[in-house]
């Protein structure tokens, strides 16, 4: 993946509410990414990570405020089309893991769909496996079929909610270079974890929220071990 040429896209959220009935999730959210980040969210179960990240995947839609790509580009579309590795993996179980990537290659426009699925298949360590329906794979092999899906287009904006999970702490090693590797090409990444790790290493930035509000950022200052323990639950 270090052969990758990334264009630099940044993200910017100006004032971002979202609001289920009377509950807000999130409560005027403003603050910039900029390209090359890699930034993590932290914070406490309910603290509006995970809304926050499906509005930068562009899944859900704000109640109130705007999302913007600062750097993108108007000649290719993908920069608005960030990779996205929710808590679901968002694969097909009844499909095999190359019929997921060539799906979701030819779904993304990208161009030579089937060479992309097997650099990808082979990256991620599943090529051996590529036959294999996605049902018969362990938790840790799905996550790694779901990170596939989320880079299958080449973002220049990749978003990431808890993606140790199921990992073995082989798996988390991988992961950790593969997101080194994607950073240092350009890619800029938000992450939500919980606590310090082998993975919030790689960190450039970090926000925290609380009660769906940024309550620490180390652009304002904060220490990055300050707001990942302090955000831990």
């Amino acid at each position: 993946m270090s052969s990758l040429q990334i264009p630099p896209t940044g993200l910017r959220f100006e004032n971002i509410d979202k609001r289920y009935g009377g509950l807000f999730a999130l409560r005027r959210v403003s603050f910039e990414i900029a390209p090359g980040e890699c930034a993590v969210l932290a914070g406490r179960n309910g603290s509006g990570k995970t809304t926050l990240l499906r509005i930068a995947g562009q899944i859900v839609r704000p109640t109130h405020g705007k999302l913007f790509f600062p750097g993108e580009s108007l000649n290719d579309h993908r920069q608005s089309r960030p990779g996205y590795v929710g808590h679901s993996t968002m694969v097909y179980d009844e499909l095999s893991a190359e019929e997921n990537l060539l799906l979701f290659a030819r779904l993304q426009e990208v161009e030579s769909p089937a060479a992309r699925a097997e650099s990808l298949l082979r990256d991620v360590g599943l090529y051996e496996r590529r036959d294999s329906l996605v049902r018969t794979f362990s938790r840790g092999m799905r996550q790694r079929i779901a990170i596939a899906r989320a880079l299958i287009h080449r973002p220049s904006v990749l978003l990431l909610d808890e993606p140790a999970t199921g990992l073995d702490p082989l798996g988390i090693s991988w992961l950790a270079q593969t997101l080194r590797e994607l950073n240092c090409a350009g890619c800029t990444i938000v992450m939500s974890l919980h606590g310090e790790s082998e993975i919030s290493a790689l960190a450039t930035r970090a926000v925290r929220l609380d009660a769906g509000s940024v309550v620490a950022d180390t652009k304002a200052g904060a220490s990055l071990h300050q707001i990942l323990t302090f955000g831990a639950a």
